[in-house]
């Protein structure tokens, strides 16, 4: 239902609509390929079609959206290829991030990043995979976070939306997050020695290896 306090036009409606429609797609309450409607969506979020329009556009500039033929969008389908693509991106940037955290974070960031390995562990002896698959983005965040690099955060976060799909899909393949928790393991020991960068590539092109696989 539409918020009825929430301006319906304007830039301050448009961000709302593309901050909520953004988290459905990252969410997966959207599906790849799926049609966005902009009078059914102006009509759900109570902001109007040219703020839907506009909230749209800036999603298709992430690389979310993508136009179809008479004006309409659907949510971007990303291939195999393409997500291989952004993960070797993907370790040019986390690479520095973990570098930077090696080299700057105090005791107490070092022991949140090993309390998130032991709960990542317990996640994977319990079977949970889909716990595990989001301790696993919480302990990249924090990575990126305490490496204070925001403009490497900033191109991150634009490009990890586009493999959800194939985030939730490698998460539930049978054996993946056993082969993940080692990595990441290794990647929190690596940080805590001062010298990350041989595990997070090791890791990333696991990664790499499972979206091909």
């Amino acid at each position: 239902m539409p918020d009825q306090g929430r301006p319906s036009t304007g830039e301050q409606a448009k961000r709302h609509a593309f901050a909520q429609l953004r988290q459905a797609i990252l969410r997966g309450d959207m599906a790849p390929a799926q049609r966005l409607v902009e009078n059914e969506l102006a009509e759900q979020s109570g902001v109007t079609r040219a703020g839907i329009r506009a909230a749209l556009i800036d999603l298709e500039a992430q690389g979310l959206v993508e136009r179809i033929r008479n004006r309409d969008s659907r949510v971007r389908v990303v291939t195999v290829e393409e997500a291989v693509a952004i993960t070797e991106c993907r370790m040019a940037l986390e690479g520095l991030c973990a570098a930077k955290t090696a080299a700057t974070a105090d005791d107490a960031q070092l022991d949140r990043l090993t309390e998130l390995g032991t709960v990542m562990t317990k996640a994977v002896a319990d079977g949970d995979p889909l716990t595990y698959s989001q301790l696993n983005q919480e302990l990249h965040t924090r990575i990126q976070e305490f490496s204070g690099q925001r403009t490497a955060v900033a191109l991150l976060d634009r490009i990890n939306g586009q493999l959800v799909r194939h985030r939730f899909q490698s998460a539930l393949r049978p054996g993946r997050s056993q082969h993940s928790l080692v990595e990441h393991l290794a990647m929190i020991e690596a940080i805590r020695a001062r010298d990350p960068e041989a595990a997070v590539r090791a890791h990333l092109t696991s990664v790499i290896e499972a979206l091909r696989g």
